[in-house]
């Protein structure tokens, strides 16, 4: 829905949680609104642990060039604009935090999106990394004329500070407790050539739409862990019951999902191999007598995988073992229980249909030779054949059945 801006209007938006595509999606956007609808300025709310790399250059390069005022507003008390919120404070036109929150920690750990890309990067790519950042956060200071110094050591050394001592080192402008407050104090101050008159201004949200919203839920490590699970059910349990359908449209659909958010998310190439051989230990072993070792082999194969999967420095896409070890365990269960009795039942006698006759002793109605006979048999009349000639009465046993005529010989 379109919002129609009267009079003087400060437009919010609300970020928090982690930085990731759908974040960058919602500033960009918000942005736009807010220029289109003649916005006095844009707030965003902030509190996050970090993100992406790569989203919060998307982010940042939005701010860098907004013709409409930014403000960035670390709040409410006890918020955080840790790593990559850091990038994005620092960026905005106006920054602004409210008491008992704190900024910096911007060391990069995680490349998610950086060209040359590598899960386990070697000291020189760390270096080439830290340096990168480094340099990033001078420009955006510098660019918005605050502390170069403590910027740099954010990146260098994860320097954090509290909002009062980021007000004293000139790393914020305004340190406000509430909303209200920040627009008195954001009232009157000349920003990009113009005045703000934000002192009773409307505040106008804009929400996350239904799409964003769904893809920042998506993005997170454990969504996409679980998504490969279901990958993993729905696939041998489609090749184990084939024509179920539903299993394997699920998990086609949920190996999709997961190889997209592979290619955002900084996932270890090493552990998505190993839990890709986990898949093919457990589907050969549905097939092979191998008694359950290459499902050992699978399940170990998996929780290494997972643990391998992910970055594990850092703590915002660490995948925590209450999700690693109860998946290893269902998985376990599943191929020792449900995949085990499924090969048990297809490998059971026949109960059922024409080839339940085979053995069978039933007596001859007429003479049986090579070339006709007649028998009766679980109700009903068979041709019969038997290389040896047996006559009208005597026993026979049923070893063949050759379309409607069952081969017979006598019994001995």
């Amino acid at each position: 829905m379109t919002i129609i801006a009267s009079g003087q209007t400060v437009f919010l938006s609300n970020v928090d949680g982690a930085i990731g595509p759908a974040t960058a999606s919602y500033i960009s956007r918000s942005i736009d609104q807010a220029r289109s609808q003649g916005a006095e300025c844009l707030i965003i709310q902030l509190n996050t642990p970090g993100g992406l790399l790569d989203s919060t250059r998307v982010i940042v390069q939005k701010l860098l060039g907004s013709s409409i005022p930014v403000v960035v507003y670390v709040a409410p008390t006890g918020a955080t604009a840790a790593s990559a919120g850091c990038f994005i404070t620092l960026a905005s036109n106006v920054a602004a935090m409210a008491p008992a929150t704190t900024i910096g920690a911007a060391h990069p750990v995680t490349l998610g999106g950086m060209p040359g890309d590598q899960s386990q990067p070697d000291s020189t790519m760390t270096r080439k990394l830290e340096n990168f950042a480094v340099s990033y956060m001078e420009a955006i200071a510098g660019q918005r004329s605050r502390n170069i110094e403590w910027a740099k050591s954010a990146v260098r050394d994860s320097s954090s500070i509290t909002a009062e001592k980021a007000k004293e080192m000139h790393v914020i402008e305004i340190l406000s407790p509430n909303m209200k407050d920040l627009l008195q104090q954001l009232n009157g101050r000349i920003v990009n050539g113009r005045e703000l008159h934000t002192a009773n201004a409307r505040l106008v949200q804009v929400k996350m739409s239904f799409v964003e919203q769904i893809f920042q839920v998506f993005w997170h490590p454990e969504t996409m862990f679980i998504l490969m699970l279901v990958a993993i059910f729905g696939l041998i349990a489609e090749l184990n019951t084939p024509g179920a359908i539903l299993p394997g449209v699920a998990g086609t659909i949920a190996l999709v999902l997961a190889l997209y958010m592979a290619a955002i998310l900084p996932v270890n190439v090493a552990g998505l191999a190993l839990i890709g051989l986990a898949f093919v230990l457990f589907l050969i072993d549905l097939y092979a007598p191998t008694h359950g070792v290459l499902t050992g082999g699978g399940i170990l194969a998996f929780v290494v995988g997972s643990l391998m999967l992910f970055d594990q420095r850092d703590p915002l896409f660490r995948l925590s073992m209450w999700y690693i070890l109860p998946s290893a365990g269902l998985l376990a269960a599943f191929f020792l229980f449900v995949v085990g009795k499924s090969i048990q039942s297809q490998r059971l006698p026949v109960k059922s249909g024409k080839e339940t006759l085979l053995g069978k002793e039933v007596s001859a109605l007429t003479k049986i030779n090579a070339n006709e006979g007649k028998v009766f048999v679980e109700g009903e009349y068979w041709n019969a054949r038997s290389a040896t000639p047996v006559n009208q009465g005597e026993i026979v046993q049923i070893i063949g059945i050759e379309g409607l005529t069952l081969k017979v010989a006598p019994k001995t």
